[in-house]
């Protein structure tokens, strides 16, 4: 200390500046969140984490059934031994994610959809248009999807 001390003023932050403080940070968010959207990568991260697929094993698609993997958005069946079939997890009468596969159909439960698990078609409406198909590709005891 010199002695001789500077006198200190409090600083006061007037409602304007703090409305325009937080609107300054609201827009660079959505500035942020914007420019995310535009641009992809691999691995797709999600609000900063990343998100990893899992991969989908052989042994985990029944014969005459499948298995929905929501995380890719796809469901895989195997309506004879050693034929896999892919298709989009999204029903496409109102975009729900399908949610069981059972008796040689895949079931939305929200509104009763059911779509052939060899060919994706429409079983049971309110559906009118087929589960949009994907390649399937086994190697070994993993199936990749594209």
């Amino acid at each position: 200390m010199t002695g001789r001390e500077e006198p200190t003023t409090p600083t006061v932050a007037t409602r304007r500046a703090i409305l325009l403080g937080v609107g300054a940070i609201g827009a660079g968010g959505v500035l942020a969140g914007v420019l995310a959207a535009c641009g992809s990568s691999s691995p797709s991260t999600t609000g900063g984490a990343t998100v990893t697929k899992q991969p989908i094993k052989v042994a985990d698609i029944p014969v005459g059934g499948g298995a929905i993997f929501a995380d890719q958005d796809v469901v895989v069946t195997q309506p004879v031994a050693g034929q896999f079939k892919a298709f989009s997890a999204t029903c496409t009468h109102q975009a729900c994610l399908v949610a069981s596969v059972a008796q040689g159909k895949i079931i939305c439960p929200c509104h009763g959809s059911e779509y052939n698990i060899t060919d994706g078609s429409v079983v049971l409406g309110p559906a009118t248009r087929a589960l949009p198909s994907m390649t399937a590709t086994v190697t070994g005891d993993t199936i990749t999807v594209s």
